[in-house]
Parts: structure tokens; sequence; C-alpha cells
């Protein structure tokens, strides 16, 4: 989930949902509240820590910190040295995604479909969104932290991306890069100056990813069917952010002085301009679909192990 929500057009989400842990994850944060001090005061802090689902938030947050921390400049290197490669190993995750997330609907209806087709021009056309420059205010880091992180936890809207469309994606990324490199070097301005960055971010996931799993999880548990074709919709729409051929309209300098895309078109392979890498490509496609007929598996092994 972690590496998932480094890159601009993936989600952590749907990384939870067909591993088999997503309404889990859902729920486990909604439970996240005061009441778990009120249980540790008249019971102990063991049951509390259970009311909560502690021991899985814990191992998945650190899971997705640790990828972060790790891979963050890992998959800058790769979006800018091999990027059709990157997003062909994506497109094939997401479009086995997309075929999983549907087989999940139980009746199909007019107004299943319709959700689909609504959900996914409105996923479509925000990959489509420009990008403006985020004002160096402490309030607007806030809204952004708020904003991504309900897109991270919906399958197909990539969190990292919709920071991108806000002008906070490089703030996000050179955050974590400074926070690693002031801990490891020493240099406590650099690490300062990334903390507070990352609290005031950190402050809007809170309450974002609160109030929003308190919605999902009553829409699964009451509108499980219609929700599932919302998700089904936003990963279908998500598609045309991940296509590996892109044709480049405008760029931006990151924050190491270099040219990154920042406006692209989706256009066919043969009128790439490169390198099309098309076999290759096609691989890495089959690998991300592979990748998710196994954690299919492994999300169906978990099942049945709570069975």
């Amino acid at each position: 989930m972690g590496a998932a929500d480094v890159v601009p057009g993936v989600s952590g989400g749907t990384i939870a949902f067909i591993s088999g842990i997503y309404e889990e994850l859902i729920e486990s944060i909604d439970n996240v509240n005061l009441g778990f001090f009120k249980v540790w005061k008249t019971s102990d802090f063991k049951s509390a820590w259970k009311s909560i689902n502690g021991t899985f938030l814990l191992a998945l947050f650190s899971g997705i910190a640790i990828s972060i921390l790790s891979l963050a400049k890992l998959i800058k290197w790769l979006l800018h040295n091999e990027p059709v490669l990157l997003w062909s190993f994506f497109f094939g995750l997401v479009l086995a995604s997309i075929l999983y997330i549907a087989k999940q609907i139980k009746s199909w209806s007019p107004l299943v479909i319709i959700a689909i087709l609504l959900t996914s021009i409105l996923s479509y056309y925000i990959t489509l969104a420009e990008p403006f420059a985020s004002p160096d205010s402490p309030y607007y880091l806030v809204f952004c932290g708020f904003i991504a992180i309900i897109a991270m936890i919906l399958p197909g809207v990539s969190g990292a991306f919709i920071l991108l469309i806000l002008g906070a994606y490089q703030t996000a990324i050179d955050t974590v890069n400074n926070l690693r490199d002031g801990i490891f070097t020493g240099n406590i301005e650099l690490f300062k100056d990334a903390l507070i960055n990352f609290v005031l971010l950190a402050i809007g996931a809170v309450i974002g990813i609160k109030v929003f799993s308190k919605i999902l999880n009553w829409m699964f548990k009451h509108k499980k069917n219609i929700t599932l074709a919302i998700l089904t919709g936003f990963m279908i729409g998500s598609l045309n952010k991940i296509w590996p051929w892109k044709k480049i309209l405008t760029r931006r300098l990151n924050s190491e002085g270099l040219e990154v895309p920042l406006l692209e078109k989706s256009i066919l392979p043969n009128n790439y301009n490169g390198e099309n890498q098309l076999f290759l490509a096609i691989v890495f496609m089959t690998i991300g679909f592979l990748v998710i007929l196994i954690l299919e598996r492994l999300g169906k092994g978990k099942e049945n192990l709570d069975a």
C-alpha cells in the first residue's frame, strides 16, 4: 500500500481491497475513538487495544510508513528513468483489480451500471485536471492531507495524484525525503522544517480518514453493492492516468531542478516519442496482472483462516 501511495495514479486502497483487508481496515479505523480510553479505564489496556484492532492497524501502518520511507526515492527514479515499464506494471495491476472488484458485485441492476458509468466519467476527468501551485499556507497543507487521505483509501483514486493536482505532491515527497535525510545526516534544520510539514499533512490525514472511514464503513454494511460499483467506476476512470504511453504537454521543475512531466495525454504506443518498449511493457503488465491474482489467493486464504 505504501509503494502504491507514492505513485501518482495508483491507490493504496486498491492493494488493500484485493488483498482482502479493505473492510477490516475501514471498520478498524472507524473504531478508533475516545471510547478506547473508556475501555482502558474500566477494563485494561489489552482490552482497549483489542477493541480497536490495534495489532492489525499497527502492523499495517508500520508497513506503509516503512515502504514510503524506503521506496520514495526509488519510485521517483523510476518515474523519471523508466516511466513506460513502471506504468505498465501498475496498469496491469489496476486492470486485474477492476475485474476482481467487479466480481464482488452480487446483483447487477440499472442503478449499479449507472453508478459505474458516472464514477468512471468522474474519475476520468479527475485524471485530466490541471495541477496548480500550492500556496505556502499551513492551513492549505492540512487541507491537502485531508483530501489526499480520502483518495488513498478509495480503490482507484490516487492520493498521490490528488496531491499533484493540489500542487502539494512535491512538498509531500520532499517532506518524506528530508525527514529521513535529516535523521540520518543529523541536519536539525532540515529535520525541523520537514517535521512541521509532516505534522500539518498528518493532522489533515487523521481528520480525513476518521470522517471518511465512518461513511465507508456504513456504506459497506448497508449499501455494499452500490459501494462496490462506485469503487469499480473510480478504478476504470483512473486507467487513463496510468496508461504507459503519454505525450507530454507541459513540464515542471522538481526539487532537484530536473524537468518532469506535468500535463500529459494518452497516446498509442506507435505514436510514442522514443522507444515504446512494447514487448517489455506487455511483460510488466502481465506481471502486474499476476500479482493481483496472487494477492487474491492470499486474500482468500486469510478469509478462510478468519472463518
